[in-house]
């Protein structure tokens, strides 16, 4: 460590910070997209519609059952070829905008069974007051569980970003300028491993840190609040 050159670190910094950059958009595009669609994946693994559940359940042991890596390989490989045979034209997505569409599908699986325990969580009679109100299922859905459920798993659901947001750096298999990928192609021209990863290290950790204190502060205010 004699030998630590922080110049090094404040030369690039520009180019770190786009890949950190990028890492941020792709965790909260991810997360948004996730929660969405795993929350529909949710209520279709609970509906009584048997070929509904089979779907979200297949989905959800399919992309919980594969590595993320090869998930991501298999996206940026099977994307273009398949845009490909619907307009018959070579549509090229590359790699930065393909990790935006595999997360979020990806991460979907795990949002969706966090969103069904958080439904199912619900006390029953809260699902019987809605229907004594007159509402369907879907307003029952929207106005009197899924607030609740949401609330409840909220904790969970930021844990589960701050592990996407450590995830994101595996796009370096698809050629992606993450803030990982980004410290790695400087290492790989000026030789300096050390100054890079420590950097990475370390800001990985205090943004990491940071969030996971954040979560259970906000995990005690949610149980004073039950």
């Amino acid at each position: 460590m004699s030998d630590f050159d922080f110049s090094v670190i404040t030369q690039n910094w520009a180019f770190l910070a786009e890949g950190l950059r990028y890492t941020l958009q792709v965790t909260v595009t991810a997360m948004l997209g996730g929660i969405l669609i795993g929350t529909l994946l949710a209520l279709m693994r609970l509906s009584s519609i048997v070929p509904l559940q089979w779907f979200a359940a297949g989905y959800v042991n399919i992309f919980r059952s594969v590595p993320l890596v090869q998930v991501i390989l298999a996206f940026y490989l099977i994307i273009p070829l398949v845009l490909q045979m619907i307009t018959g034209k070579q549509i090229p997505i590359g790699a930065a905008n393909s990790a935006y569409f595999t997360f979020t599908i990806f991460e979907a699986a795990y949002y969706s069974e966090i969103m069904r325990s958080g439904i199912q969580s619900i006390p029953k009679g809260q699902i019987a007051a809605g229907y004594a109100l007159g509402f369907t299922y879907g307003q029952t859905m929207r106005f009197v569980v899924l607030p609740q459920a949401f609330r409840n798993m909220l904790p969970v659901l930021l844990t589960q970003t701050i592990i996407l947001f450590q995830d994101v750096s595996l796009v370096y298999a698809i050629g992606a300028t993450d803030f990982f990928g980004a410290a790695d192609k400087i290492t790989q021209r000026d030789l300096r491993p050390v100054e890079m990863y420590t950097t990475v290290a370390v800001v990985y950790f205090i943004i990491c840190f940071t969030l996971s204190r954040l979560v259970k502060r906000l995990q005690s205010r949610i149980a004073i609040i039950r």
